[in-house]
């Protein structure tokens, strides 16, 4: 039962379904009707559709033909009508092909007139369309052409400009034709060439600054020194009111076009010409010697093309080898003043250049760049100079340097360059010129002193007298007074040196000119310089010819007068550096000549020298001593080397009547010690082992010569037998041999009023045991003589009690 039910369903579902698809094959276009029959093979029941669709037809063929008999009646009133239609039409046809055919033949002109009048419009249209055209590219192909013309007349920075119009104006307006799209194609070219040719003509212009930097930089330096000279003219004037040269009067105005159709110059010589120009003319700005247009133009076309970094990377870069370049001193730049002087136009032409870049263009340089570079600068020239001014010997050279760098700095610092090291810079070199010049000084002192004739300056007439006063400070009423002939006391060498000593003065101040130095400095340089001048040259010379081998006594007097002169000058020299300093010596800090010192210690070596060469001399007398030890005779007269030395002695202290008191009496109580000396050293030398009393008594009478010539008082000014206590020791040792006058020795020996104080018993001692000797030898058979064993009896308790003295005086 309910297997029928569910077979029942199943056949109401399907016949549902066959239902549904036969409506959707009436409705659905036949394209479509394949998925629909596909569902219907994909079935099981596919007899049973076929059923269903023959029974569908059936009934449409029945609806058909039920149609076709209801409208049957019309369709034949409807061939009827079409029947008669047909013959209707068959005569219009008739009719319309013969009006054709007329309509045809009459026509047929007017056709061909169309037709011509269609070609004419055509052409008409074309040749409108293509003067449209043309009138499009005219334009394009002028801006080509004057781009050409510009790039072959080298005018970049205008072809540069053209090249940008037609890029962005003209080209897109005739984009579509292949002539523009060859142009478009040739621009980054032409801009690529425009490019190279400007960096070229800037190659051009740095290799051609490179090589007349010099003469830029003279030019700048020539300014600079007229303007110095300007101001000092105006110094020397009443002074209004006047002000150091702007750095806005250093430049020269230029009118240099930057114009994107005319800039300056379309030459890019770099420097232009004016080796023409006469040398009395006023000499040109150093700015007008260059023609900076390839600059401008190079720095506006990179402007453009947008790669101005690049530029002025490339530029600084440049420039920076090139200024290393401009630094590096030549090797031999130290001997002459032209390789100084090239070696800073150079720097200074750099400068210039680089100095009117930053104000002229915008950004190309800036002062940080500018700064870096005078940095570099600066401690590169400040080393050269410390370098090669080390060679200089001439102080001349030294001075001229001085003076260039001097330039050197002010024409820098008008353009805004700091120069305050180089100044410092110039302390140094000072010092370095005060070096040279007490060299030169030292050569000059020598051939003074060598030339001179160390003899009074003799005076024959007012003339020659009022001139040697005029050269040096000096004044004595009692020579004044005195007819001529006369002579000045000093030698030829004071008034030679004491000038000399001013010309040294001024060479220093010539070099502390434009040092912006204060007066005070100035005058501290001064002394200081002069007082080694003094202290170590002048004083050098003097000691040098003062110690000279072959110096005579007479010399050397001379030399002690003229440094005593030479010392009251000094007081003159201070005067004289006062004048020209106006710093008055009372101010604080200032510096003291030293001078006097130095005089005073050249007198006194000449004194030590004037002791030292008396008593050589005394020696070479004394070597001349023959004495006979042995001899038993006695003499009645002095040895002849004695008078001959005596004789010398006389003379020579003759001489010293010019020299100051003092130092004649210590020279001659010097010479009368260093005598007694050498005598008592004669009698007691190791050499002598025996001697004789018959040789006392000639010893005797030659200290009785120097006791004489002692108090014969040959230089003035000694006390009553001052001179003779020189040869007191050897008196009372002589009078105590002579006299055998042992017991009074040995009883006041030590108090002291003693009468043979000044005899020491180990000299005592060692004379005497000298004639014990002889006593000895040249009487072997005295000993049987009673005299002579008790003398040597005597001999001997004496010497005993000279030895118990030594020992007790010991202990």
């Amino acid at each position: 039962m309910e297997r029928g039910k569910m077979a029942e369903a199943e056949s109401l579902e399907t016949a549902a379904e066959h239902e549904r698809i036969l409506r959707e094959i009436e409705s659905t276009d036949t394209a479509c009707i394949g998925p629909t029959l596909r569902s219907v093979y994909d079935g099981e029941e596919h007899g049973r559709f076929m059923e269903k669709l023959e029974t569908r037809i059936r009934n449409h063929d029945r609806e058909i033909e039920k149609m076709c008999n209801f409208h049957y009646q019309g369709f034949v009133d409807s061939i009827t009508e079409l029947l008669k239609v047909r013959g209707e039409a068959q005569k219009l046809k008739n009719q319309v092909t013969d009006t054709n055919r007329k309509l045809q033949h009459e026509g047929k002109e007017l056709v061909i007139a169309m037709e011509e009048l269609k070609q004419c419009r055509l052409q008409q249209r074309n040749i409108s369309a293509t003067v449209d055209k043309l009138m499009l590219c005219l334009p394009v192909l002028e801006m080509y052409s004057k781009l050409r013309d510009q790039m072959k007349t080298k005018r970049h920075y205008p072809a540069l400009k053209t090249l940008e119009h037609l890029e962005h104006t003209y080209l897109p307006q005739v984009s579509h034709y292949r002539f523009c799209k060859v142009m478009v194609d040739n621009i980054p070219k032409l801009r690529e060439e425009i490019k190279d040719v400007s960096m070229s003509d800037l190659k051009d212009f740095l290799e051609s600054i490179r090589k007349h930097s010099d003469k830029i930089g003279e030019t700048a330096m020539k300014q600079a020194q007229q303007q110095r000279n300007l101001d000092n003219i105006v110094l020397q004037q009443p002074r209004v009111g006047s002000k150091r040269k702007s750095k806005k009067d250093a430049y020269t105005i230029f009118d240099t076009e930057i114009e994107s159709t005319s800039p300056k110059s379309e030459q890019d010589s770099g420097i232009l010409d004016v080796e023409d120009e006469e040398d009395d003319e006023e000499v040109p700005g150093a700015q007008d010697l260059v023609d900076f247009s390839p600059v401008y133009r190079c720095l506006h076309i990179y402007s453009v093309l947008g790669a101005r970094e690049t530029f002025e990377n490339y530029y600084r870069k440049q420039r920076r080898k090139q200024a290393r370049l401009v630094l590096q001193p030549p090797s031999n730049m130290h001997e002459t003043l032209d390789g100084y002087r090239k070696y800073f136009n150079q720097i200074v032409g750099f400068f210039v250049v680089e100095d009117h870049i930053l104000h002229t263009t915008q950004g190309l340089v800036n002062r940080a760049y500018i700064d870096e570079l005078w940095e570099m600068a600066l401690s590169k020239t400040i080393a050269a100079l410390r370098t090669h001014s080390s060679y200089c010997s001439d102080p001349n050279l030294v001075l001229d340097l001085k003076n260039l760098i001097v330039l050197f700095a002010d024409t820098l610092q008008v353009y805004g360059f700091p120069v305050n090291q180089l100044f410092d810079m110039l302390l140094e070199i000072r010092d370095q010129y005060s070096e040279t010049l007490l060299k030169k000084w030292a050569g000059i002192f020598r051939n003074i002193l060598d030339s001179d004739n160390y003899s009074p300056i003799p005076v024959t007439s007012e003339e020659i007298y009022k001139k040697v006063v005029g050269q040096f400070p000096f004044q004595d009423m009692e020579l004044e007074k005195q007819p001529f002939p006369k002579k000045f006391p000093f030698s030829e060498f004071v008034p030679k040196v004491y000038n000399q000593i001013k010309e040294f003065i001024y060479a220093c101040l010539k070099f502390s000119e434009d040092l912006h130095l204060s007066s005070t400095e100035v005058d501290d340089m001064i002394r200081k310089s002069t007082n080694l001048l003094l202290t170590r040259t002048l004083s050098n010379s003097l000691q040098n010819v003062i110690k000279r081998k072959n110096i005579g006594l007479t010399e050397l007097v001379q030399i002690i007068i003229n440094t005593t002169h030479l010392e009251k000058s000094c007081k003159y020299l201070e005067e004289f550096i006062t004048n020209i300093t106006n710093v008055l010596p009372e101010t604080v800090h200032t510096t003291k000549l030293y001078g006097t010192t130095t005089f005073k210690d050249a007198r006194h070596a000449a004194e030590e020298e004037i002791y030292t060469n008396l008593n050589q001399k005394i020696d070479q007398f004394l070597q001349l001593a023959d004495y006979d030890w042995m001899t038993g005779d006695l003499g009645s007269k002095a040895s002849d080397y004695l008078v001959d030395l005596i004789a010398f002695l006389r003379s020579t202290f003759a001489v010293f009547t010019h020299l100051p008191g003092k130092v004649a009496q210590t020279a001659c109580m010097s010479a009368c010690k260093h005598l007694a000396t050498s005598l008592m050293q004669l009698l007691l030398e190791a050499e002598v082992r025996q001697l004789t009393l018959g040789a006392l008594q000639q010893f005797n009478l030659d200290v009785r010569e120097c006791e004489q010539f002692a108090r014969s008082g040959p230089v003035p000014g000694f006390q009553e037998d001052t001179l003779q206590l020189a040869f007191i020791d050897l008196r009372q040792l002589l009078d105590l041999f002579i006299q055998w006058d042992w017991s009074t020795y040995l009883a006041d020996y030590g108090q002291p009023n003693c009468k043979y104080l000044r005899v020491n018993p180990v000299t005592a001692l060692t004379l005497l045991e000298k004639m014990k000797d002889t006593s000895r030898k040249n009487n072997m058979f005295a000993q049987f003589r009673k005299n002579e064993r008790d003398k040597q009896k005597l001999i001997d308790t004496v010497a005993k009690q000279l030895r118990g003295l030594i020992s007790s005086h010991h202990s």
